[in-house]
């Protein structure tokens, strides 16, 4: 069964308006092996697209006035599928988390001396040629504030890292925190509500069809 929550937040927008709709889709199950570190490396999608792909529809209703996407095609491709007849406005804001030289290494080869200091504070160690935790929050916040700016009700398909920190940005939750606090399984649908200057989030979606994901090495 489709998990719903309901959340209200301290946060504020800039502009006080009636309400607005925002839902936030993960990308579908991309062409890798567990264990494999990809952030922003531009992978396809796996044979289950289709079926992922209708799993998500009936949760999308029709008066969504924008489609924003990261630019990598994992995203892009979901964005096409589900709005065919909709421009699709890219932003590199909201591309995953930059792992640079990690990029599609066997985490549990990285050598433990470069990998120790990024899990000691994941948040503010930047992966080698890559970026922190806390400059991928930044960047996502600021795309985020612009979207929300244009008072329209949109969509926004992006990648675990970017939906859990807007979530974590509108509920104030500690970045720390935030990958126990939400858990977000490939094609998850987040329905984001602004009613009386303030959000609220639904879970709409959040079904895992290829079991446990892997983001860091299995030991430590």
């Amino acid at each position: 069964m489709p998990l719903h929550i309901f959340y209200h937040c301290q946060f504020k927008i800039n502009r006080v308006f009636r309400s607005m709709e925002i839902y936030l889709i993960r990308h579908t199950a991309p062409l890798v092996d567990k264990g494999i570190c990809y952030g922003q490396t531009d992978l396809d999608v796996t044979d289950s697209f289709e079926a992922e792909l209708e799993q998500i529809k009936p949760h999308i209703p029709g008066d969504i006035q924008k489609v924003y996407s990261s630019p990598l095609q994992r995203c892009r491709k979901l964005a096409v599928a589900l709005f065919p007849n909709q421009p699709i406005s890219t932003h590199n804001d909201l591309m995953e988390l930059n792992c640079g030289s990690w990029e599609m290494q066997v985490w549990n080869e990285i050598p433990k001396p470069e990998i120790q200091p990024w899990l000691d504070d994941f948040i503010r160690v930047i992966v080698p040629g890559g970026e922190s935790y806390q400059q991928l929050h930044d960047r996502v916040v600021r795309q985020f504030q612009n979207i929300c700016e244009n008072k329209e009700n949109a969509v926004i398909v992006a990648h675990g890292g970017v939906l859990r920190s807007i979530l974590s940005y509108i509920t104030q939750t500690p970045l720390k925190e935030s990958f126990d606090t939400f858990t977000f399984h490939y094609g998850c649908v987040v329905k984001l509500r602004v009613e009386n200057n303030r959000f609220s989030h639904e879970i709409l979606h959040n079904i895992s069809l290829q079991g446990k994901e892997w983001h860091r090495p299995s030991v430590t």
